[in-house]
């Protein structure tokens, strides 16, 4: 499987923004660097045809697949039952951060702790030990979160980090779980962009059950 830090290593020796580091005696240079954000995060409601065709396709060997693309949905619940529902994408850009820590970093701080929040994220590929790491943090302190992920890939599944990473998400509460056809679709005609005026139907690729049982069957496995 692709890493997601696989871009950290191609960037060198540039900066965390793709910036060559030459000319570094020149002070006005440096400071033009060192205030540079670490990172850029892409955000928006729909996301490019060929982004999803690529990025999110459930494939063994995530060759070149080292962003992260992650559509969700937020619910919110009110006392009185009324329910609000937001929903969006995020993408990294950079290697220094993925789009699961962005989603708290930029998301969440606008949820209002008098209400009850259920999130779903429907992710390309399953989160690193990192940011499963987050995710158990952010949900042992924010008592009004249900959080589900559907992911389309499992990122690095076999390392023995990942492994315990996911069980300790399960353990946490988080639901998560491989993207059926149907999700794809979902995804398709509610986050990616189509032609003005016409709705295309989803097309399924021809291994896409296959390799969802695949990713069912791995998931399975570790969670037990």
């Amino acid at each position: 499987m692709a890493q997601k830090e696989e871009a950290a290593a191609a960037a060198a020796p540039a900066s965390q923004n793709g910036e060559d580091l030459e000319n570094l005696e020149d002070p006005e240079k440096l400071k033009e660097l060192i205030e540079l954000p670490p990172f850029e995060i892409v955000t928006g409601e729909r996301l490019p045809v060929n982004f999803f065709k690529f990025q999110f396709r459930n494939v063994e060997y995530s060759s070149g697949r080292n962003k992260t693309f992650l559509c969700y949905v937020v619910e919110a619940q009110s006392k009185g039952g009324q329910v609000q529902a937001t929903r969006g994408y995020l993408e990294d850009e950079h290697a220094a951060a993925h789009a699961e820590e962005a989603f708290f970093n930029t998301i969440m701080p606008t949820f209002d702790p008098a209400l009850r929040y259920i999130v779903t994220w429907y992710v390309s590929s399953s989160p690193c030990a990192a940011c499963a790491d987050r995710i158990i943090k952010t949900l042992n302190k924010t008592k009004n979160l249900r959080l589900l992920i559907l992911v389309g890939r499992l990122f690095m599944w076999e390392e023995p980090e990942i492994q315990a990473a996911l069980r300790k998400l399960k353990e946490a509460g988080c639901k998560l779980r491989i993207m059926k056809p149907q999700d794809f679709e979902y995804v398709w005609q509610n986050f990616v962009e189509q032609e003005e005026g016409e709705s295309k139907a989803f097309e399924p690729w021809e291994d896409i059950q296959e390799n969802f049982l695949y990713y069912e069957e791995k998931l399975a496995d570790i969670l037990k």
